[in-house]
């Protein structure tokens, strides 16, 4: 009850959101699981990429490479599977992608002290241009990805058919992914000193944490997360691998972020809200209720992005530290 009464406002909001739901769901229930499962499909890679720069700003570095992560993991992936005939291989190469380059995120920005946003920068030019030059068409995945249904779960009115039906290896980590940073990040010891790092670091460093070893250590396997994003958008949304296919997801995933204040449940929710965005959009069309270029439709999550950006300047605070380099013995 505790934490109900701490939290009123997102429970209220988590309650009224299931409602009209469910509402949608007895009005039309075709519409709404079709509506629902396609917000979830376009939200999981979303969900990845913001756990990734929460992760990263908790700790105290902005992840702007986010986008470069993505794209040069879903490049990986793809061939890796595609080459070796393996999704398994397809998707631990992508998790390695992102792993690698959270490393040298981590290295740049904490060891050298680069401008974390230069870093990113140049991480996204690059990973742009080597998997341009590199691109190959005329590939295909050996497979589909495997899917299951959740026993019990998986009856559950539309949220059976939506998260529990037809599950797959990425939908699947979108979630404990989620849940298990959240509970990290706020009832563990390395949450706290993850947080503590991010908001003072001078006084996690008097307390004996290692404030540089542990951003490292957090921003680099956080880029496990990227690789998982971009995996999936190149073996489980699309099944190919097309040049710069991540199309701004990663920036997207940092305004996700933004909206849900560094807070991986808050997060998740904001992902899942970009997610349906699109899909009103696409529905509209779908019933010719609007009739313009399907490219006008696409761009409803990047203004959504704008509008989240304009309306949470001053109103979500960011971690203290962020963005700051870490020199032992400053204050």
């Amino acid at each position: 009850m505790s934490w109900i009464t701490k939290n009123k406002t997102t429970v209220g909001a988590f309650v009224g959101v299931m409602i009209a739901a469910y509402l949608f769901y007895f009005i039309s229930g075709v519409k709404a699981t079709s509506m629902f499962a396609y917000a979830w499909a376009y939200a999981i890679p979303l969900v990845l990429a913001a756990m990734v720069g929460v992760i990263g700003e908790r700790s105290g570095v902005v992840n702007i490479g986010i986008e470069g992560q993505m794209l040069v993991s879903a490049f990986g992936a793809f061939f890796a599977a595609a080459y070796s005939g393996s999704l398994l291989v397809g998707i631990l190469v992508g998790m390695g992608c992102g792993l690698i380059l959270g490393g040298f995120l981590a290295w740049t920005s904490v060891k050298w002290r680069m401008d974390q946003i230069i870093a990113g920068v140049v991480l996204n030019i690059v990973a742009t241009g080597i998997t341009s030059f590199y691109y190959k068409p005329g590939q295909q995945l050996p497979g589909l990805m495997p899917t299951w249904d959740v026993p019990i779960l998986s009856k559950i009115p539309l949220l059976g058919p939506v998260f529990f039906s037809g599950v797959g290896v990425f939908a699947t980590a979108a979630i404990l992914a989620t849940l298990a940073i959240h509970f990290a990040l706020f009832y563990t010891r390395w949450g706290l000193r993850t947080r503590s790092v991010g908001e003072y670091p001078s006084a996690a460093d008097t307390a004996g944490i290692n404030v540089e070893r542990l951003r490292l250590i957090n921003v680099t396997l956080a880029g496990i997360l990227a690789g998982m994003a971009g995996a999936y958008l190149s073996m489980d949304g699309s099944s190919s691998f097309e040049r710069g296919m991540t199309a701004g997801r990663g920036f997207l995933a940092l305004a996700i972020m933004i909206m849900g204040a560094w807070r991986p449940l808050r997060a998740g929710a904001a992902a899942l809200l970009f997610g349906f965005i699109s899909a009103i959009g696409n529905q509209l069309q779908a019933d010719k209720i609007i009739t313009v270029a399907p490219q006008l439709v696409g761009t409803l999550p990047y203004i959504m992005t704008l509008v989240v950006l304009a309306v949470a300047a001053g109103k979500v605070r960011a971690p203290g530290a962020v963005g700051q380099p870490f020199v032992k013995g400053d204050k």
